[in-house]
């Protein structure tokens, strides 16, 4: 937790950019692992966080803009939680931690929606997640549950999108010490990728690292030799030379601030000639889109230029033909590299994502592309001081989709679907680091994780180690 001053502040400026209803942010409840007294590990909601701070279930926060009144809605524990718990602040207790005075029993939430309601007052409340909050909302507000999430108010939507998308030090902070521990995770993971280890084996290993340093995974670890399939989750191959493994993995502190950092390995720690050659254009791309980021900018123009990097770069291994500019206006680029640059990231690994990515990415001047592979392009507008991203370019040999092009006619001037053919077994490569974007530029953050091909080479033939961190949270 920060100060209580942080949560304060947020909220006042919340009340600055809506002046009429109330605003009401619930806290998760537990959910059941297989039966409702056991339950997966409590992750609060993020936008309940940012405004109330508090880590724990069964609360409710309301902001009422026309009194501009905060209250915090929850129960105090009883004597069976206790013995089962230990001890338990109060909620009167909690709220002062975020500097709220007026505290009620959670029973008091639905008559006060009601009473708001009755007056004809609007009830701001962002689109819920989980199914268990739906039908909560729905029986609060008198809405069919299946309607909670279209009635989600869009000016609430447009007010935290621009609150929480520009992060302070205080949050780039947070998201710098989590980068610090995927370190520990992505160079542990290097050294581990040799010939005969299972892909699970890895993946646990640097799992068991974020959570040792305090945090979870902040997204299920993707990890796999078959880096052709963007979002892997499956670790059942056994690593053999010459394949290459994709670790695309981060961690959550407990303030719930996200890294988010992809890095490819060769199986055994040294490049062959062909991954060396391919490697060298997504770091290429990777480099040169990250250099490009400045305010005022449109993140998709970024995008376009990992692409034509990565075209030329394919152009000179004869993978691509013809002229750059025109492949990646045609889409061609889009058979290697079918996914956008990046995404905003802070609280959660797609930060804000979840109030609509049309919302977050894109605004009146910048709208989305509908074109294959950039379309999925999640952040394109303009670049502001304060952003956080990510940036990660990637070439990949789907063999599915060179049938699907091939087969369709598509490219054909500008792809040499005969050499393509010959890569179906190479797999993937992505590089992703997290970037800050500051009032000149931008800054690179967390510590630096290996990425040129002597960097990987270097840490890919040390022992592994624990190495332990003291003081990250």
């Amino acid at each position: 937790m920060f100060a209580k001053e942080v949560y304060s502040e947020r909220r006042s400026r919340l009340k600055k950019e809506i002046n009429k209803g109330v605003a009401l942010f619930m806290a998760n409840h537990e959910a059941a692992f297989n039966y409702p007294a056991n339950t997966y590990s409590y992750r609060q909601d993020s936008h309940f966080s940012y405004f109330f701070g508090l880590n724990h279930p069964g609360f409710a926060g309301l902001i009422d803009f026309e009194s501009g009144k905060e209250i915090l809605f929850g129960d105090n524990v009883e004597i069976d939680d206790i013995i089962w718990m230990g001890p338990q602040p109060s909620v009167e207790d909690q709220a002062a931690k975020v500097g709220i005075t007026e505290t009620y029993a959670f029973e008091k939430l639905a008559h006060y929606i009601s009473k708001a309601l009755e007056q004809g007052r609007k009830v701001h409340y962002l689109p819920p997640y989980r199914g268990a909050m739906m039908i909560a909302l729905g029986q609060m507000l008198g809405i069919n549950p299946s309607e909670v999430k279209s009635h989600a108010s869009v000016e609430l939507i447009k007010a935290v999108v621009k609150l929480k998308e520009i992060k302070d030090a205080l949050e780039v902070a947070e998201i710098e010490k989590a980068i610090d521990i995927a370190y520990l995770m992505h160079t542990t993971g290097m050294k581990m990728a040799k010939p005969g280890i299972t892909e699970q084996e890895i993946a646990g290993t640097i799992e068991g690292i974020a959570l040792a340093h305090g945090g979870p995974v902040s997204f299920p670890i993707i990890l796999s030799v078959d880096g052709q399939t963007l979002h892997n989750h499956n670790h059942h191959n056994v690593l053999k030379e010459g394949r290459m493994m994709v670790i695309d993995a981060g961690t959550e502190t407990q303030s719930l601030y996200a890294s988010d950092i992809t890095r490819t390995v060769p199986v055994g720690g040294k490049f062959n000639q062909r991954q060396k050659e391919v490697y060298e254009i997504v770091l290429k791309a990777n480099v040169d889109s990250i250099a490009a980021i400045k305010p005022g900018v449109e993140y998709r123009e970024m995008h376009l230029l990992a692409a034509k990097v990565i075209t030329q770069g394919l152009t000179s291994l004869g993978l691509m033909k013809g002229k750059a500019d025109d492949a990646v206006a045609a889409g061609a680029h889009t058979l290697f590299f079918p996914h956008g640059l990046g995404h905003m990231m802070g609280m959660d690994v797609h930060d804000l994502e979840g109030l609509g990515e049309n919302y977050v990415g894109y605004d009146e001047q910048t709208k989305r592309s509908t074109q294959f592979g950039t379309a999925y392009l999640r952040l394109g507008k303009k670049l502001k001081p304060g952003f956080v991203l990510t940036d990660e370019p990637g070439i990949y040999f789907i063999p599915a989709l060179i049938d699907k092009f091939r087969a369709e006619g598509l490219f054909k001037d500008f792809i040499n679907y005969d050499k393509v053919e010959t890569y179906k077994d190479f797999g993937g490569i992505r590089i992703e680091d997290d970037i800050l974007v500051t009032e000149s530029g931008y800054r690179v953050l967390g510590k630096p994780i290996p990425k040129t091909v002597a960097e990987v080479e270097e840490t890919a033939a040390q022992k592994r180690e624990w190495l332990k961190m003291p003081g990250v949270f």
